[in-house]
């Protein structure tokens, strides 16, 4: 019975539908409207999105993904899809990169239906427009049904090129926040009734606290600012949200009323209504609204830190808006964790389908996991073995270092598992930003109080200063990541692989691995190899170590950043990885004070308040020697910047600085120093940013006098 039962599905498999795309990823100039300039980017089939994938639960999918970039390696993940780990187009990890000029061949099993999508593990290249949608149609339909079903894809968009912001926000500085309204300063602490917070903020050691790191140039639904959808009055419409955006989370809203959300990372959920949806990066939300009977009526998805937003359109006539949503009180850090305790501690509402009570939810909510259910039980056998990881989730902003437990992934890539156990991951967030971790090759349950109901995702966002618990069961052996989706996260630090420790790799009794696939074949079809056999795929040994595909590389950025003043010049030429400083630094007066001191060195990154520093130090002073130094430099509260130094000569060097932002555009600054040897030494001044290279500035120096000038940052 049981040789007669493996024979039948045997057949069946041999019989699947299988559903075949073709995806070319190519170089374009491309724009998404309203007025924006074209700029050169990467599309998939000619379009940003790609194409919607779509597929019945139980087909093979069979892609070939074609690079036409030129010169440059590509490759596809498949998010939130559960396949075998060959196919999950990590490059380096799971998946040989794509080359230039050349192609892949995917083939894999849809094992459940959903909302997911598709994009680049390539260096910033999702950024750039390499990301698409996937449908997979339930075998038995939709649960809830619909007149209508729309995919919705939200992106956000930029006129720089992607490297230059990464390496914008390595540098650090308030350029974006000035640029998208952000800006924190004494006298909009001022103006908001919050300058108690702001020193506060200054006295705890914390910088100026943001939403989001860069400011976009555009928010798009499907490539563009904004859509009209097909749909009639009385129509219910499911809207597939998909938030396929590098670096913004969005906030969705329809005009229509509250939103019913009946799937989230694609499983359904029992059916829950929400006024206000906050959905991190590469989250999925499958939402019903119902088209009023006169009136177009907008949907619309407004980025977390109020700077833009993206709009759907249903119906026709008159305009009905969307609301605005409450922009952050940057200012008040309190207000933003007392919204994440209050909402992590609020206790299910009504999911028995009766009415809920949607305007008791707050103005900025955030995502609502402890009211999802799923449908059907999810707890795994209590036979399993369990253990848990804890992952506190720690970063920089200001030098823009990400990672878990203190650790990048270029200092710690690997956590080892083993099949057969059940994961339970602890988030602790010790930043003061959002970030959504995904987990491939797997969906967790989220354990917000749920019990054996508790939803399934691949992605959850763990808020500011916030703790997450998720679990899941190590069934899928191979190399996974897990990593925070906020792109530029991901590639500072933020990222881990779980390496499954028992890999084997067992023959199959029957048929060959047909080259270049994930297929075991026959003479009369093919198989996925994850249907006849357990393990890894070959190539991955017992014991394999994997790379990261990129992740794990912390390359070496250089910045130039000076004033050139009409009695003095000054500045910094630095070269920096994570940790390290390689440095080249002068101050030199003209005229009656015709002298320059230099120092380079090393400085050696520990935390956000102190760093240790070795150099050589050049200097025409009188009475001074060249000579080598070491020091450290501390961060006192208020920001205050402190440094103390020991030179060969054995003289004692220490200094004290301070800076403060007075309106958006206008700070002023503040430093003193003594040293055994030259004594006493101090300068004030001002600047005022012009654009995000240069400033205006002047400034008093007590041995140069009083001047002004440019102030550079390259």
């Amino acid at each position: 019975m049981k040789t007669f039962a493996l024979l039948f599905l045997s057949a069946m498999a041999c019989h699947a539908r299988v559903v075949e795309y073709d995806l070319t990823i190519a170089r374009q100039d491309f724009t998404p409207g309203n007025g924006l300039r074209p700029i050169p980017a990467l599309t998939v089939n000619g379009g940003i999105p790609g194409p919607t994938l779509r597929f019945r639960e139980g087909d093979t999918a069979r892609i070939r993904v074609h690079n036409q970039l030129g010169n440059e390696e590509t490759s596809v993940h498949w998010h939130g899809i559960v396949l075998p780990v060959a196919q999950d187009g990590v490059p380096g990890v799971t998946t040989p990169p794509i080359l230039a000029g050349g192609k892949h061949d995917f083939e894999f099993k849809l094992p459940h239906s959903g909302t997911y999508w598709y994009h680049s593990h390539t260096t910033l290249q999702e950024q750039r427009g390499v990301y698409g949608s996937i449908v997979v149609d339930p075998a038995g339909g939709e649960p809830v049904k619909a007149d209508r079903d729309h995919v919705v894809v939200l992106s956000d968009w930029t006129l720089e090129k992607p490297e230059e912001v990464m390496r914008s926000l390595r540098r650090g500085g308030d350029w974006y926040a000035l640029k998208k309204g952000s800006m924190q300063s004494l006298a909009g602490a001022v103006k908001a009734g919050e300058l108690k917070s702001f020193f506060e903020r200054e006295w705890s050691r914390m910088p100026a606290m943001d939403i989001s790191d860069v400011a976009y140039d555009a928010f798009l639904a499907n490539g563009r600012p904004s859509i009209h959808l097909p749909g009639k009055p009385g129509e219910t419409v499911r809207l597939r949200f998909i938030n396929a955006a590098a670096a913004t989370y969005f906030y969705l809203q329809s005009a229509t009323g509250p939103m019913k959300i009946v799937a989230a990372d694609g499983p359904p959920v029992k059916p829950i209504s929400v006024k206000r949806l906050l959905t991190g990066m590469a989250e999925t939300y499958d939402v019903i609204v119902k088209i009023p009977p006169t009136g177009k009526w907008e949907v619309r998805a407004t980025a977390q830190d109020g700077s833009g937003h993206a709009s759907v359109f249903l119906g026709g006539g008159t305009l009905h808006p969307a609301p605005d949503v409450p922009k952050p009180d940057n200012y008040n850090m309190d207000s933003h964790l007392m919204a994440a305790m209050d909402e992590m501690d609020m206790p299910g509402m009504d999911m028995s389908g009766g009415k809920e009570d949607t305007d008791a939810d707050p103005e900025r909510p955030l995502p609502p996991y402890s009211r999802l259910r799923s449908p059907v039980p999810t707890g795994f056998p209590a036979s399993l073995p369990r253990r848990t990881i804890e992952l506190r989730l720690t970063g920089d902003m200001e030098r823009y270092i990400w990672s878990f437990n203190n650790k990048t992934f270029a200092e710690d890539g690997t956590i080892p598992i083993k099949e057969g156990e059940v994961i339970r991951m602890e988030f602790i967030n010790d930043t003061m930003m959002h970030h959504p971790i995904h987990l491939h090759g797997h969906f967790f349950r989220v354990l917000a109080g749920q019990g054996n109901d508790a939803p399934m995702k691949h992605t959850i966002d763990v808020p500011p200063m916030g703790k997450r618990t998720v679990e899941f069961r190590a069934d899928n052996p191979g190399d996974w990541l897990l990593h925070c989706h906020l792109l530029y996260h991901m590639h500072a630090g933020m990222t881990r692989i779980f390496a499954y420790q028992d890999k084997s790799w067992k023959p199959p009794t029957q048929g060959k691995l047909k080259p270049g696939t994930n297929q075991i074949c026959t003479d009369n079809c093919c198989v996925p190899a994850s249907e006849q056999t357990t393990g890894t795929p070959p190539g991955m040994p017992p014991g394999h170590m994997p790379h990261g595909g990129g992740h794990e590389h912390d390359p070496l950025l250089a910045f130039l950043d000076g004033s050139i003043q009409s009695h003095m010049s000054e500045g910094t030429l630095t070269v920096m990885n994570s940790r390290n400083d390689f440095f080249a630094s002068w101050e030199a007066g003209y005229g009656d004070e015709n002298t320059y001191e230099a120092d380079i060195g090393w400085k050696r990154y520990f935390d956000p308040n102190f760093s240790t520093v070795l150099g050589w130090r050049f200097t025409d002073h009188d009475g001074d020697e060249d000579r080598a130094f070491a020091g450290v430099e501390y961060r006192l509260p208020l920001l205050v910047e402190s440094f103390l130094q020991i030179d060969s000569e054995g003289d004692l060097r220490a200094g004290l600085g301070k800076s403060i932002q007075i309106t958006d555009r206008l700070g002023v600054f503040g430093d003193v120093r003594y040293d055994t040897g030259s004594k006493w030494e101090w300068s004030v001044g001002a600047d005022h940013t012009l654009t995000k290279q240069f400033s205006l500035i002047s400034q008093y120096h007590s041995d140069f006098g009083f001047g002004g000038g440019l102030q550079f940052r390259f």
